[in-house]
């Protein structure tokens, strides 16, 4: 058997591989939240929303919500604002709220619907205010004071009828993660990893997938091959308490429990730098990335 035939036989069995995944998840929605230093590479980006083509065509219902910050800090400096963050939040005056919703909505969101659109999918913007409403976000600091945040907000309650018509139009939603304060002309800057689980917990999706430039959970923040491929929710807390799971991965993992109590199954967490990692993740096996389970 020449090397020609035997690389189209491992190709044909790699899609064998797929189908009872394709088979499970045909008519599932997947809510995906993109973020990350991966956002500021473009080829990574097309690939990336490729492979979101490829669910769509599959017959899986993937909805999109992304982040930004890297764009907006750039955009911030540009007018003079120095970003400033409390507690992994960003402090967002009157102006930075402007700024935030012009790059999340004018320039980002419409650009990835854009390289949907590019390769043979359907893509359409929505707005986070139309879907998100929140209150202002309360911190205190060490010594119990109130810190102030500006126009953060958390999120109270999640409209999904525009969400679910997009999906039933068999278009893949671009939700930026803004909110609409009640009785306020501006909108609230949402954490994108919490806008992303709330939108999840309310339309029941199969799973949440977080793609970032990390490759999950670690054993050891050091070391990218400690990753520790599959935990359960008394796992994560015993890695939270031992001090494993902090920084900024912290509020993404307390975010995914809270979305697996709501009934979602399954929640991951993928390098998005890996070439084709959505799709590895999800119709493999191994998968190539960190799996949080009941």
């Amino acid at each position: 058997m020449n090397q020609h035939i035997e690389s189209t036989i491992l190709k044909a069995a790699t899609l064998i591989e797929a189908l009872p995944y394709l088979q499970q998840f045909r008519g599932k929605t997947f809510l995906i939240k993109l973020g990350g230093s991966v956002m500021e590479n473009e080829l990574k980006m097309q690939a990336l929303m490729e492979d979101l083509v490829f669910l769509e065509v599959a017959g899986i219902n993937p909805v999109l919500v992304h982040g930004g910050g890297k764009a907006i800090s750039a955009k911030m400096q540009q007018q003079g604002i120095a970003a400033e963050f409390e507690q992994g939040y960003r402090v967002t005056c009157e102006k930075s709220i402007k700024i935030v919703d012009q790059v999340l909505g004018q320039e980002l969101s419409p650009q990835l619907a854009s390289w949907i659109n590019e390769k043979g999918g359907a893509a359409t913007c929505v707005q986070g205010q139309k879907v998100f409403v929140g209150t202002p976000k309360q911190l205190t600091d060490d010594n119990g004071q109130s810190v102030d945040l500006g126009r953060v907000g958390n999120v109270t309650q999640v409209n999904i009828a525009e969400v679910k018509s997009i999906i039933a139009q068999e278009k893949i939603p671009v939700v930026t993660p803004l909110a609409q304060e009640i009785n306020h002309e501006l909108p609230l800057n949402i954490n994108a990893d919490l806008a992303a689980a709330a939108l999840a917990q309310e339309l029941q999706v199969t799973k949440l997938i977080y793609l970032s430039d990390v490759p999950g959970v670690l054993a050891d923040v050091s070391d990218r091959g400690s990753l520790i491929h599959s935990i359960n929710e008394t796992q994560a807390q015993e890695l939270i308490n031992s001090g494993v799971i902090a920084g900024g991965m912290l509020p993404k993992i307390n975010s995914a429990l809270e979305t697996l109590k709501s009934g979602v199954e399954k929640i991951h967490f993928i390098d998005a730098l890996m070439p084709h990692s959505l799709l590895l993740e999800i119709f493999t096996k191994e998968g190539i990335g960190t799996q949080i389970i009941h």
